[in-house]
Order: structure tokens, then C-alpha cells, then sequence
């Protein structure tokens, strides 16, 4: 994808509906797997998104956020550049 459409500014990219992996691993991209996928795509930033609206899988309601900011940390990239976009979150660039 990025060869073929460039880098982008913005990546949404889901975090959230991982757990069990045995099971939803094929569908969902867990926190961390995101995180390498924005970095894949050499996004400037991203929003973690598909978290924390309605309990689909075994992961606790917050899990999604604390997991992302857990690998951002391990990935040395700052937690404004990819934040776990809340319900109603309105993104106004950088």
C-alpha cells in the first residue's frame, strides 16, 4: 500500500476486537501489530480506532488504549503522534 499511494499524513487504524488471538487474530489487528503498521506505511500519525464502543471480544474496555501506549513506548514514538481515538474524537492535524 505504501508504493502504491505514498505515505500517508493520517493512518486510521483499528486497535481494538483482538482478543482472543487464536480466534480474531486473521480479522483484527491487535494494538501493537497496529503500531507496526503505521510504521510500515511511514504514516506521520495515526488514530487508533475500533475500540471501546460496544464489548465485542474478551479484551477489558480500556485494554486497547493502555496496550497501544505500552508499544508506542517499547517503539520510541510519541503517544500524540498515535492516539487512541476516544468515541466522538475530532483529529485537527498537526
Amino acid at each position: 500500500m505504501r508504493r502504491r499511494i505514498g505515505r500517508p499524513d493520517l493512518a486510521l487504524l483499528p486497535i481494538g476486537a483482538y482478543e482472543p488471538r487464536w480466534f480474531m487474530e486473521p480479522q483484527h489487528a491487535n494494538p501493537a501489530e497496529a503500531v507496526r503498521i503505521m510504521q510500515h506505511l511511514e504514516a506521520t500519525h495515526a488514530l487508533g480506532i475500533h475500540w471501546g464502543v460496544f464489548k465485542l471480544t474478551d479484551e477489558g474496555r480500556n485494554a486497547p488504549a493502555e496496550a497501544l501506549s505500552r508499544a508506542l513506548a517499547e517503539s520510541r514514538i510519541p503517544t500524540e503522534t498515535f492516539p487512541a481515538a476516544e468515541s466522538g474524537h475530532v483529529w485537527e492535524g498537526a
